[in-house]
């Protein structure tokens, strides 16, 4: 892996490796040794959540073959800084470019996601010419963790972050701290609205952006901000599939955004004292949101889940990680500018068919998209639509969001 690039100046930072105590690893161990799962009969088809059987396999496997030291290892492979802005703690991985002229890339992760999600697209996008690719086309990528999230915390200063708020901190890291002019920013789930509001705040300093999404940036504002049907019941003139694919989305959704968006602190005393309470409650969403046919470890290995799961729990960051929700309704989204496309930055959007909406086919995705109210908040410049692939798009096919990314900034660096 190369540590420098061809015509850029020098990184401003030194690296530090990441490393988790070994105290803290033993009282991890302690504890799954004293875990007491509830009873959970006729739970097999995960019906009423995560079922006590496949949790109870990974808690052993968590507690008597999980290697943490080999993981830790493997992410030590990249480059690790820790600074600090407006008094808030940010950790972020970096994948130098490899190249006659990289250019600055930002990637933004979301819930429950870690730094760590994006590590199958770090040496594609940094190093092109080594996957088959144009050299010319290389990034200089910055992954930071996301503030509240594992080695971005504690986060005692500032609890009031939300996405916005958190757009700023990443304007500073990649103008002020790393002396970046111009740059380019991607990320997918919450991690989508914070490359969003780059592009609409700090726009003419982006030479484009990509995201997973193309949700308007008031998504959180409103007084049922934790119920995608705002109350209203679902209207029985609907054809039968698309009902049913209507409540398919809404028991996906419904208990995390109520939970994170009502009582975030209450939830998170519970999975703060119990590593595997924590990790039922992102397996859930890990196991509902990919793409895996009903086997999770299609998409993750058990080593995968346990090592993201490890980050959160020995950075005790689930909490704050959480009340994120609560503060993006709490504190609005409000505007910059009044300029249309709210978004003004070339942006690409990559969607998958796990995700498409109620009745409409990944054929039919990109002009559902164009027709509906969404589009004409973004300069949208390219936007592409894949049958695989569900909310980790870049962990479940790093290849094509790698390939749509690349498109987007042809051309505008």
């Amino acid at each position: 892996m190369s540590d420098g690039t061809r015509g850029t100046r020098s990184f401003p930072s030194r690296p530090t490796k990441i490393h988790i105590p070994d105290s803290v690893l033993i009282d991890l161990r302690q504890r799954l040794e004293r875990t007491r799962l509830p009873e959970d009969a006729g739970n097999e088809d995960w019906y009423y959540g995560v079922p006590r059987s496949y949790l109870e396999e990974l808690v052993d496997h968590w507690r008597d073959e999980y290697d943490w030291r080999a993981a830790e290892a493997e992410i030590n492979r990249y480059q690790h800084y820790m600074v600090d802005i407006d008094e808030v703690p940010i950790h972020f991985m970096r994948r130098p470019g490899v190249g006659p002229n990289p250019t600055p890339l930002i990637l933004t992760h979301g819930w429950p996601w870690t730094f760590w999600h994006w590590s199958k697209v770090v040496d594609l996008l940094a190093d092109p010419g080594a996957h088959d690719g144009d050299p010319a086309e290389a990034f200089d990528v910055i992954v930071p963790s996301f503030p509240g999230f594992g080695f971005s915390g504690p986060l005692t200063n500032r609890p009031d972050l939300n996405f916005w708020k958190v757009a700023d901190l990443w304007h500073t890291l990649m103008t002020e701290v790393l002396g970046h002019e111009k740059y380019g920013a991607a990320g997918c789930d919450v991690g989508a609205l914070v490359t969003a509001q780059l592009g609409h705040k700090y726009a003419d300093e982006l030479y484009a952006i990509h995201i997973g999404s193309g949700l308007k940036l008031t998504l959180f504002n409103g007084d049922r901000a934790w119920d995608f049907s705002g109350g209203l019941p679902i209207p029985h003139s609907l054809p039968e599939e698309v009902r049913a694919r209507i409540t398919e989305l809404d028991r996906r959704f419904a208990v995390h955004l109520a939970a994170h968006l009502l009582a975030p602190s209450t939830l998170a005393h519970g999975l703060s004292d119990s590593p595997a309470g924590m990790l039922a409650w992102i397996l859930e969403r890990w196991y509902k949101w990919s793409d895996n046919g009903g086997d999770i470890e299609t998409v993750f290995s058990r080593d995968d889940l346990l090592t993201h799961a490890t980050i959160y729990w020995a950075t005790n960051t689930i909490g704050t990680s959480i009340r994120l929700y609560a503060n993006h309704n709490r504190y609005p989204w409000t505007p910059s500018h009044d300029r249309l496309p709210v978004v003004q930055a070339p942006t690409g959007i990559t969607f998958v068919g796990y995700e498409n909406p109620p009745g409409i086919g990944t054929d039919q995705r990109v002009e559902h998209f164009r027709a509906g109210d969404r589009a004409e908040w973004y300069n949208h410049v390219n936007l592409t639509v894949h049958d695989r692939g569900g909310h980790f798009i870049p962990w479940e096919i790093p290849e094509q969001w790698t390939s749509d990314l690349r498109r987007t900034f042809r051309g505008r660096r």
